[in-house]
């Protein structure tokens, strides 16, 4: 299939890019670089701009053609969504809502929605399941549930086949070590551990040790970035045989706190790292852990990467191999 990317050069778009190709489609790329790296750009043909021109767009149909579109391009920070709404809602509302325009003009066009476990709020149960109530209590989750009900009117108006993708904290890196998660700044834990091992980016914060979990700071649920892809990849198969607005949640079904990930990370690099704690950040709830349990009924899809220590020593192998920098990302960015 030519299957279009966007967000192709972010830390999950360029995994996805990998796997279709390794699976023998044809992929296209659309990135404004805004936060993604051109060094990501490997595997299908790029197109660079902002998805929120439709002049932009016009163009990138026409010359690809795509059969499907994966959509990953969205900012995603909580914090920053706190004090930026404004941008998140044109980039992920306004600018999603550019992209379905095109898609829902192509008869049959498949389209693949990057959603967030942000759309559930505080969690009501242990484990989230697709049914738990959405109360998004950031921007950025309420951004995300915007476009899921939207795909559910589009396909009811236009019978635009789609599917979304709910995440939980996707992490480490392809096992390769071709490519890997950078952000600028980067905010995600996993990371922010390994980088300052290596002496990048600072000392480790941890934000809250008074949460209501055993050790006190918050529980997450990791999923490794090519389970998550692999997912996108069984979606696309459902989609073609299954038309609807369907979505699902994509998670390990384990929860780790801050601490244990610190513990983890801490045998497989072989050292104690130390990490000051600071107060909670706003918007971030206690825990959140997905009940994945219908994504694999359906999709067929299993995990290849389950254990935390596996995530973190894919990540640890791309961290260490110094084939990110800031500096060579900054001149790779720059607008030709």
């Amino acid at each position: 299939m030519r299957l279009l990317v966007s967000g192709g050069a972010g830390y999950i778009g360029s995994h996805m890019c990998k796997l279709l190709a390794e699976n023998g489609h044809e992929v296209g790329v659309v990135d404004n670089f805004s936060t993604g790296y051109r060094q990501a750009v490997r595997w299908g043909k790029l197109y660079q701009g902002d998805i929120r021109s439709a002049e932009f767009l016009d163009e990138v149909f026409e010359d690809f053609n795509p059969e499907g579109v994966l959509h990953f391009a969205a900012k995603s920070q909580v914090g920053e969504s706190l004090v930026a709404p404004a941008e998140y809602f044109s980039n992920n509302v306004v600018g999603t809502l550019s992209l379905l325009e095109h898609v829902r003009k192509r008869p049959g066009c498949l389209f693949v929605f990057s959603s967030t476990a942000a759309i559930f709020g505080n969690p009501q149960t242990p484990l989230i399941d697709e049914q738990h109530p959405r109360n998004p209590i950031n921007p950025y989750g309420r951004t995300k549930l915007s476009i899921e009900y939207a795909l559910q009117d589009y396909f009811t108006a236009y019978a635009m086949p789609s599917i979304s993708f709910r995440y939980f904290n996707a992490a480490g890196a392809d096992p390769s070590g071709a490519i890997g998660e950078a952000h600028d700044p980067e905010t995600h834990l996993i990371p922010l551990i390994l980088e300052s091992v290596l002496g990048r980016g600072g000392g480790l914060k941890i934000f809250g040790d008074d949460y209501d979990t055993p050790d006190g700071t918050c529980i997450r649920d990791y999923i490794h970035v090519n389970d998550l892809c692999a997912a996108h990849l069984a979606g696309i198969r459902y989609l073609q045989r299954n038309p609807g607005a369907h979505f699902y949640n994509l998670g390990n079904g384990n929860g780790f706190s801050v601490r244990q990930v610190l513990s983890v990370a801490e045998q497989v690099v072989g050292q104690r790292i130390p990490a000051e704690v600071c107060p909670r950040r706003a918007g971030d709830p206690a825990s959140l852990v997905a009940q994945s349990v219908r994504a694999r009924k359906d999709l067929g899809w299993t995990l290849q990467f389950p254990a935390i220590e596996d995530i973190i020593s894919t990540a640890w192998r791309w961290h260490r191999s110094g084939k990110f920098s800031r500096r060579v990302a900054d001149a790779l960015n720059v607008a030709e």
